[in-house]
Order: structure tokens, then sequence, then C-alpha cells
């Protein structure tokens, strides 16, 4: 079965990469707009659509309502839900039409989901494999620039 969707726990993925929005609190909306910015580009290079669910009664107070689409969807859970909780219910509901890969750092949610033959992954691990991706692409659009650039000077 192909993967049909990542399911992030945003503020546990925030808390394990201190490289978006150095200093900034990992609660703030910066942090949480670097994260968004980071998991769409990685979303637009392997075309797996993500969810983000970040913890809390709703977004805090004041906060911009983030732009979601159908390939990286923000959420906040809400009422007496917890991020785990929206996240489980979900993975659950999507076993059927493929595998779902749950980010997150809490052990007890990552066995959960596996438990029903959802697929887990460390936040270390993903973050790693999100460089990885974007590493190789920034790559090969240098190679692509250098070639483009060699021909243009060519003049063919």
């Amino acid at each position: 079965m192909a993967l049909v969707r990542i399911l992030v726990d945003g503020y546990s993925l925030l808390h394990q990469w201190p490289e978006l929005a150095p200093g900034a609190p990992r609660h703030s909306a910066m942090a949480r707009a670097a994260l968004i910015t980071r998991l769409t580009e990685y979303r637009d290079h392997t075309h797996t659509p993500i969810t983000i669910v970040f913890d809390g009664q709703g977004a805090p107070p004041g906060t911009p309502k983030p732009l979601s689409t159908r390939d990286v969807e923000v959420l906040f859970s809400s009422g007496n839900k917890t991020a785990d909780m929206v996240i489980e219910r979900a993975a659950f509901r999507l076993r059927d039409y493929g595998e779902v890969l749950v980010v997150t750092d809490d052990h007890a949610e990552r066995d959960t989901v596996s438990g029903f033959g959802g697929l887990a992954s460390s936040c270390a691990l993903f973050i790693s494999q999100v460089d990885s991706v974007l590493g190789e692409s920034a790559i090969d659009l240098a190679k692509h620039n250098r070639r483009e650039r060699d021909r243009f000077r060519r003049g063919t």
C-alpha cells in the first residue's frame, strides 16, 4: 500500500527541531509558521499530503488562522481533545486507504498507531528524512541551474 498521509504532532516535532525559528519559543506563531513552511516544502517534493496537529484548546487567542490546503492541513485540537487523540483517530480512520505515517516522540502514541497497523516515526528520524530530501533537491536544482547557465553562455 502507498503512504496516503503523514500525521505530525506539531509541538512534539518543534521541540526536536531547534533550527526552525532559532530563539523563538517553541509554542510561538513564528515557530509554527517555520514548521509549516518546511513541511510544505517537503510535501512539494514527496507529494504525500501532511496534516500537522498542534495541541491545545484550539489556537491561542489572537493567532492568525494558518492557511490549510488538502495537501498541507494545519489543525489545533479543540475542546478536551489532545493532538494525540486527533492523530490516533485520523490514523485509525485512514488505515483502509493505505499506510499512514505518524510523527511524534510520544512512545505511547507510536505504540497505539503501530498496534492497528500504522507506521510511526520518531521526530529525529523524520527530521533527518526531511533534511535529506530537501538537501538532495537543492543539489539537483544547483546542477540544473549550472547546466542552464552553461547552455545559455554557449548560445544553444
